[in-house]
């Protein structure tokens, strides 16, 4: 190159003030534009070559191959695990439901009443809890009052009517402490009419009157009664006195009528002895007087008396009879639309359409037990593990847990069907109370359990000694060096394995909670 084409090239500024060439420097300028344009692809070529330098070195210096890769990999560490320290437990873990047991819709017989069934009173509110002799409603004016029982009712019960309805009632009325009578009868009773009375009177309302019309059927009855028991003491009355006898005044009267009769004859005689006509008369009527004056001296029959009483006794009878069948027609009766028989009351309002002034139709609440209950199924396996009185524990929303105890374990229809798991949760806040119904909650049942807090290793880390003795490898050294780190192996006792875990006892060397048991390489 010549001395101007090296002058064309050399790097000179061409905006430089202080170069008196400027002119030369501009011309500089235009010869290495010119020259970028004649290499543009020498330039090119140029940029790939280095860059294809560059990454060769890169994969030269971070790539090995195989032998050198093996020869620079550190051997591996030890798996461990600490050795735990606690209570250990094995579980039952199922998902349960929370709501309240045995819901049941409520039915009310309305046959019985005389018009439409208009809710009059009691609307019962959703979470309201029905006892026994609680009124659960109020319809046309009148209760229906709760009871224990299992049979509905079906019929009115009254005076003269059998059956295990009324065993039912007698035992209802028992258990709120009303006497109704002897349960072990049948029979519906004076006794157990009266205590419909009392049990109305408890509810705050007027018992059911008895038939229509009885009132003045025992009033009419009552008036007979007295009748017949006046004609009674008037029977008795003639024949005490029929079978007395004659009194003084009597034969006084008696033998005073003979004397007067023969002195008449007497005196007839006297006068004129042959007036035959009249002296006939006179001696047949002293005949008569003596007579009656001696039948006074003989025994009288009081066949006619006696007969007359036991006509008017058996009045009396009847009277009475009829009395008393209008008494019990008056007697109060039990319709079947006032009484409600539940199972296991208390029980809780879980949902009712009900509102006053509404005419009922189909049914008129829906009620369950008063309490919470938890159930859900587990597999057979697991429910054999499982019996009524084991306590558990599930989650509450708010976090934590509750207590709750097992109360039954029913296997399926099939072998292969799930079991269900029935629960009863320990006492629970009206709050909890509304925050779980309904809910589906993790429920954990402990089936066995240490005493107390022990060691424990992971089933991984037990190994079999030449005698069958089960044993750990306890690590004293490094678990990073491998195969070169100190270990120990200890000997051990094991109990109760759960959740992948096994409690252990050393019998031979030391072994603590904290240290590292090998349980895999």
């Amino acid at each position: 190159m010549d001395r101007d084409a090296t002058a064309a090239l050399d790097p000179v500024d061409p905006t430089d003030p202080a170069d008196p060439a400027t002119g030369g420097r501009r011309a500089r300028l235009a010869a290495w534009a010119a020259l970028a344009r004649r290499n543009r692809t020498l330039g090119l070529t140029a940029l790939v070559a280095v860059v294809a330098l560059v990454a060769g070195l890169v994969l030269g210096r971070f790539v090995l191959v195989p032998d050198d890769a093996a020869a620079d990999t550190p051997a591996p560490g030890l798996v461990t695990a600490p050795v735990e320290l606690g209570q250990l437990s094995n579980d039952v873990t199922i998902r349960g439901e929370v709501a309240y047991a045995d819901p049941v819709e409520v039915t009310v017989d309305t046959s019985t009443l005389s018009g439409p069934a208009v809710v009059t009173g009691q609307v019962p509110e959703v979470g309201a809890e029905l006892g026994p002799l609680s009124v659960a409603l109020e319809l046309a004016g009148r209760p229906v009052i709760v009871l224990p029982g299992e049979l509905p009712a079906y019929r009115t019960l009254r005076v003269g009517v059998s059956g295990p309805d009324v065993v039912q009632f007698k035992e209802a009325m028992r258990a709120v402490g009303l006497d109704a009578g002897d349960p072990a009868s049948n029979l519906f009773d004076g006794t157990a009419a009266a205590a419909i009375g009392t049990l109305y009177a408890q509810a705050g309302y007027p018992a059911p009157a008895g038939e229509e019309g009885a009132a003045d059927a025992v009033s009419a009855a009552s008036e007979a009664v007295t009748s017949a028991q006046q004609g009674l003491t008037a029977a008795q009355a003639a024949l005490t006195a029929a079978q007395a006898g004659p009194g003084p005044v009597e034969v006084r009267t008696a033998d005073n009528a003979v004397a007067s009769a023969q002195r008449a004859l007497d005196a007839a005689l006297a006068a004129d002895p042959g007036d035959t006509a009249t002296i006939g008369d006179l001696r047949d009527a002293l005949a008569l007087a003596q007579l009656q004056r001696q039948q006074l001296g003989a025994p009288r029959s009081t066949t006619e008396e006696r007969a007359a009483v036991t006509g008017a006794q058996q009045l009396v009878d009847q009277a009475q009879d009829a009395l008393a069948q209008a008494r019990q027609d008056a007697l109060p009766s039990l319709p079947a639309g006032e009484v409600l028989y539940l199972p296991q009351l208390p029980r809780r309002v879980d949902a009712t359409e009900l509102r006053r002034g509404a005419v009922l139709e189909g049914a008129a609440m829906t009620v369950s037990g008063a309490t919470l209950g938890l159930s859900g199924t587990v597999a057979a396996a697991d429910a054999r593990l499982l019996s009524p009185g084991l306590t558990a524990a599930f989650d509450l929303p708010e976090g934590g847990e509750q207590a709750a105890t097992v109360t039954a374990v029913t296997p399926g229809t099939d072998a292969e069907d799930r079991w269900t798991v029935e629960l009863e949760p320990a006492p629970l806040t009206p709050e909890q109370i509304t925050a779980l119904q309904g809910a589906n909650v993790r429920v954990q049942i402990p089936v066995g359990a240490t005493e107390g807090d022990v060691l424990s290793v992971p089933l991984a880390a037990l190994s079999a000694g030449p005698g069958g003795e089960s044993r750990v490898e306890v690590v004293d050294g490094d678990p990073r060096d491998g195969e070169r780190a100190a270990t120990r192996l200890v000997t051990v006792d094991t109990g109760l394995a759960a959740d992948g875990a096994v409690e252990v006892t050393p019998t031979g060397g030391e072994l603590g909670e904290g240290d590292l048991v090998v349980v895999g390489r």
